[in-house]
């Protein structure tokens, strides 16, 4: 082969590189307090290029994200990508077990693809009690062109990040609970980062043209508190929820835990006017509602001001998790349907119960999972376990998979390994009077079963096999349990949290070590050569790349 005829081949393979590489989407955030009144009161709010709630990021399958952040505010600072799976890259994942908090007046660059994933997801900021205070945003990811999605086009899309509010700052709260004491109730609800009046002199937060459909992306950004969201003599037919298509079943109402999000379609073919928008509390002795205001176009008749009821009980919303359905034929990320993957002819090969407790030794409040109540390390712990200092900073496995006796909380980081590709069973199981509600990243799992009382092996007999939802997030009501499965097919080091603000704070978060028994770059990227050291580590020389 001639030299010219090399030369032309190589470039062909370079150009067809390039050509194959995803598309980039490219943000720059400002991150800064500001003044903000969600509730009437005027209170300081992290806020993310002057906006509450932050700028949409908005991309489609498969593409590459690049978020600049500059920390602008006093306290350092890291953003997670809540329901993101970052294949092979729990370097971007935001959480301290991952990475080095960005510094107050300097800033870093996250970089991550959104491989194989689509629907509606939200980020927050993940140190302390920053998400209390704002710095939250949606996230979502469009179908390829070439892909069917299982409805036509609506006319627009439209946010509702609701959750409940407090009006006190989050220094104010954090001081709380490392004195030992609650948060308590909170005060309100806020709809995109308000609430309306519903008295007929609200401006409206949407409009819609009669006759035609409507996307609505709704999640639950708050701290403690189920949300029943509706719509007045709307109801929602639901089509996705947390990166799955449903089967679309309609609601009056939706019942929309902590760390949730759900996608749904409305008709506007109701008599042309303004209709109120609700969010509720659930499962609590309090009752707080927000509002918003959503218009026919040209209406200039203000809403009824009669809400529509919100259920009562948690049965209620233990049946409507079961009326959640995957949708067998219809193809999310790629292309073969969703239901082409079997997950109920897999065969177990572990499972892991999860137990949460409370308790309040010494006056001290703490909560923790199988006896461990989770404390970061002042090293990132995937960066220990890179560095191969992973001794010196936590020890794995200080909870067994079946845990006995909770009563007694131990404090430190709380490490599990688990083993590459193993297919497994996660049981979690309430013991206290307060609703749960968890997720964890990297993964998305099967949601099979959730019922009253204590699990045992003889449960599996009701357990979803064929259709249960896809999803990164699961409640878990009072006294009851839940079971999840799936393959840890994802290396990394991946947080498992609770939901609850003031349940995380205190130790109710755990990290799965998932290491990749080749050390092959097909399982897991290396140290990115921007990734930012800390603690002990700041001064040591980086390690060799440890995957090939």
């Amino acid at each position: 082969m001639t030299r010219t005829v090399v030369s032309v081949v190589m470039l062909c393979i370079f150009a067809a590189t390039v050509i194959a590489e995803d598309p980039y989407v490219y943000y720059t955030w400002n991150v800064s307090y500001g003044t903000i009144s969600p509730l009437g009161v005027p209170q300081q709010a992290i806020l993310i290029n002057n906006q509450f709630p932050g700028p949409e990021i908005n991309g489609s399958s498969n593409n590459n994200i690049v978020v600049n952040v500059f920390n602008n505010i006093d306290e350092p600072l890291l953003f997670t990508w809540h329901g993101i799976q970052l294949r092979k890259n729990s370097w971007q994942d935001g959480t301290p077990g991952t990475m080095c908090p960005i510094q107050p007046g300097t800033n870093f660059t996250y970089k991550f693809q959104v491989k194989d994933q689509i629907g509606s997801y939200f980020y927050f900021p993940s140190l302390g009690l920053h998400r209390m205070a704002g710095g939250v945003g949606g996230l979502r990811i469009f179908s390829r062109l070439l892909i069917p999605v299982p409805y036509p086009d609506p006319e627009d899309e439209y946010w509702f990040i609701i959750g409940d509010w407090y009006t006190k700052s989050h220094k104010t709260l954090q001081g709380f609970l490392d004195s030992g004491r609650s948060i308590g109730r909170p005060d309100g609800v806020v709809i995109n980062g308000q609430t309306a009046k519903g008295d007929g002199s609200d401006k409206p937060m949407y409009t819609m043209k009669a006759g035609k459909t409507y996307k609505l992306r709704i999640c639950n950004t708050g701290t403690k508190d189920s949300l029943n969201f509706r719509i007045q003599n709307h109801p929602m037919t639901l089509v996705e929820t947390e990166g799955s298509h449903t089967v679309q079943n309609v609601y009056d109402s939706l019942d929309v835990h902590v760390g949730q999000c759900f996608t749904t379609l409305i008709t506007a073919d109701q008599e042309p006017k303004d209709y109120i928008v609700v969010a509720s509390t659930r499962f609590t002795k309090y009752s707080l509602t927000g509002k918003a205001i959503i218009s026919y176009e040209g209406s200039s008749t203000p809403p009824s001001p009669d809400l529509p009821p919100a259920p009562v009980g948690w049965a209620w919303s233990l049946n409507q998790f079961r009326s959640f359905r995957w949708n067998l034929t219809a193809s999310a990320a790629r292309p073969n349907p969703q239901g082409s993957y079997h997950y109920g002819q897999i065969n177990i090969t572990r499972t892991i119960k999860i137990v949460n407790s409370v308790s309040r030794e010494g006056g001290k409040l703490r909560y923790a999972i199988n006896g461990v109540s989770h404390a970061d390390p002042d090293v990132p712990l995937k960066l220990a376990e890179y560095y191969g200092y992973a001794s010196k900073v936590f020890d794995y496995n200080l909870i067994s998979d079946n845990p006995t006796d909770v009563s007694k909380i131990t404090i430190a980081p709380n490490v599990l390994n688990a083993t590459f590709r193993d297919f497994i069973e996660i049981i979690f199981e309430n013991q206290e009077k307060s609703i749960q509600s968890y997720n964890l990243d990297g993964y998305s799992f099967f949601l099979v079963a959730m019922e009253p009382g204590r699990w045992d092996e003889s449960k599996r007999q009701n357990y979803n096999l064929l259709d249960a939802v896809n999803r990164h997030t699961v409640q878990v009501f009072p006294k009851s349990w839940s079971a999840i499965m799936l393959t840890f097919d994802n290396a990394g080091m991946w947080n498992m949290r609770s939901e609850n603000a003031e349940n995380r704070y205190l130790g109710q978060q755990m990290y799965f070590s998932v290491l990749s028994p080749g050390k092959s770059l097909r399982d897991e990227y290396n140290l990115p050569i921007t990734q930012q050291t800390c603690g002990f580590l700041k001064d040591l020389p980086v390690p060799a790349p440890v995957y090939s």
